[in-house]
């Protein structure tokens, strides 16, 4: 039966493709020609892909299979996961591109990516492993009341979808210019492949796709950066001084500037992406798939080193695009450098590596660019149906009395409606800027998960009324004040005036959480309360050591 599934949605995937294979017209927008090297590779990606499913398909038998590959990663494999899940393609597309434009502010923006993975090394990577099972949900429910299970997961859930949203609409409008795709037939492709590798082949799958596409990845920005730098004789001050020149910017191109215009807003935006970081789901659960806290910690270890150095990478592709692309009238709509690029602004890398190799290494790029894509949203996907199946079926809905084989059938089939939900709100979000999304789901992630899964570990006086409150009133703050700001409230909802002036809500939010969840928690003086407290001594001998105070191994 899974060898037939197999066979059928990866067919189904292949003849939409080719069925779009060529320019077509979409409203008033010209779809590019194809790009015959990107179609093949993509297929060769693709077909490896399969391989590896169908391999991974016959490992998978169990729960702790299906969620977390049985355990048996190494740090070395799941730090490279953990890149691939990480690293989208808005690394590779949208920080390029901010470079191109803004210089120094992208790397602003990218040290505060970075900055979440010190805090997951040093306070969370070793608590994870030894805490939790399958769902970083197993540990805020660890001492507390089910009931903050429910929680947990449903937050998870927003972030879940809301990061889908943003992946699968890049995706169209990547595989639309690049491909020479129909947008919605890309989001099939992708939404299809997505449910294949979760559905059958699980975590050992989604791993092993997470790491071939870091690799690939990896190897695609180097490649370009060593043939772009070389035209400078490799000297970044060779490389400065022609790009400040040129640049409209002058010397401020290197220069704090319009990030940093507004502190408020920097700092929310900070403290966003490094908090959010410590809180999306589907990098959390990679932590569960190591088979001890010192292989976690190597796993931190190694995705911070391959993300550090693909930030700098991406950095000085952004610098050598301003000479090799910004320059070049071939890459500019009308043969005019001070006119819009061919693509728009996103796509500065991929016309990058058409500069410094040709087709060939454009091809091979936006295949990459694609294949991240589907790693990411393979996670996202793995992590929302173990919320669904995991968290709220087999311990909330069904009390623990759930077998291997109903919570797999019930993650396979939430993973299947995931995907469905993904394809439509996919095609109905096509024209939604989708940085206000994934600028959510860091915001929803920083200001209801990482709170409560911080004071879960470290705080003995949290409680089931604390967690509760101080997860709910992070995720609502956090969404209202997205939705009451500028953004949306303006932009998008078209009201004269915004009810909140940020555009950033993890400054305001995540107090309100922490707030809620302190007050709440220190004010409960119920016979559970105490209860809750008694219990962290065990929690705490457990975190440390992965044995409970009894000496009974986790």
């Amino acid at each position: 039966m899974i060898k037939r599934l197999t066979t059928a949605l990866a067919l189904l995937a292949f003849s939409g493709m080719a069925a779009a294979a060529g320019p077509a017209l979409q409203g008033d927008i010209q779809i590019q020609p194809t790009n015959w090297h990107a179609i093949i590779m993509f297929m060769i990606f693709v077909t490896m892909t399969m391989g590896i499913t169908y391999w991974a398909a016959g490992r998978t038998k169990s729960t702790a299979d299906f969620y977390t590959a049985g355990g048996g990663i190494t740090g070395f494999q799941n730090g490279l996961a953990i890149a691939g899940d990480y690293m989208s393609a808005a690394t590779l597309l949208g920080l390029t591109a901010m470079t191109f434009s803004r210089g120094y502010d992208a790397y602003i923006y990218m040290m505060a990516f970075f900055a979440g993975w010190p805090i997951i090394l040093f306070l969370m990577a070793e608590r994870l492993r030894n805490l939790g099972r399958f769902t970083f949900s197993d540990i805020t429910s660890y001492r507390l009341d089910p009931s903050v299970r429910t929680m947990a997961a449903l937050s998870s859930l927003v972030v879940v979808v809301f990061y889908l949203i943003a992946q699968m609409v890049g995706a169209g409008q990547l595989i639309k210019l690049l491909f020479g795709l129909e947008y919605n037939v890309a989001i099939f492709a992708v939404g299809i492949l997505m449910m294949v590798y979760v559905t059958v082949g699980g975590m050992v799958a989604t791993t092993w796709v997470q790491i071939i596409k870091a690799c690939l990845l990896l190897f695609g920005g180097t490649l370009t950066l060593i043939l772009g730098f070389s035209q400078f004789g490799f000297s970044l001050t060779t490389l400065l001084e022609k790009a400040t020149a040129v640049h409209k910017l002058g010397a401020s191109l290197m220069a704090p500037g319009s990030l940093l215009s507004d502190p408020v807003t920097a700092l929310s935006l900070g403290l966003g992406l490094m908090f959010g970081t410590a809180g999306l789901p589907h990098i959390l659960m990679r932590f569960f798939t190591v088979g001890n806290a010192k292989e976690a910690r190597k796993s931190v270890l190694y995705a911070s080193g391959f993300v550090g150095f693909f930030f700098n990478v991406i950095f000085l592709l952004g610098l050598v695009a301003i000479l090799l692309v910004g320059q070049n009238p071939e890459y500019f709509e009308g043969g005019d450098i001070k006119g819009a690029l061919i693509g728009g602004g996103n796509m500065v890398a991929m016309h990058l590596a058409h500069a410094v190799g040709g087709n060939m290494l454009l091809g091979f790029l936006a295949a990459v660019a694609f294949a991240t894509i589907l790693a990411v949203v393979s996670g996202l996907a793995l992590a929302g149906a173990s919320a669904i199946a995991h968290d709220i079926y087999a311990r909330v809905i069904r009390k623990g009395e759930c077998t291997d084989k109903e919570e797999i059938k019930v993650s396979r089939m939430a993973t299947i409606f995931l995907g469905i939900v993904a394809i439509i709100l996919g095609i109905a979000f096509e024209k939604m800027n989708i940085a206000f999304m994934v600028g959510l789901a860091f915001g929803v992630a920083a200001a209801a998960n990482f709170p409560v899964l911080i004071l879960s570990m470290y705080w003995k006086g949290l409680t089931t009324r604390g967690a509760l409150w101080g997860g709910y009133s992070g995720v609502t703050s956090a969404v209202l004040f997205v939705v009451f700001s500028k953004s949306v409230w303006v932009d998008v909802l078209h009201n004269a005036a915004p009810l909140f002036p940020y555009t950033q809500p993890a400054l305001f939010a995540m107090p309100i959480a922490f707030l809620c969840a302190y007050v709440f928690s220190v004010t409960d003086s119920s016979a559970r309360a105490t209860r809750e407290r008694e219990a962290f001594e065990d929690q705490y001998v457990r975190a440390q050591t992965g044995f409970g105070a009894s000496g009974a191994s986790h």
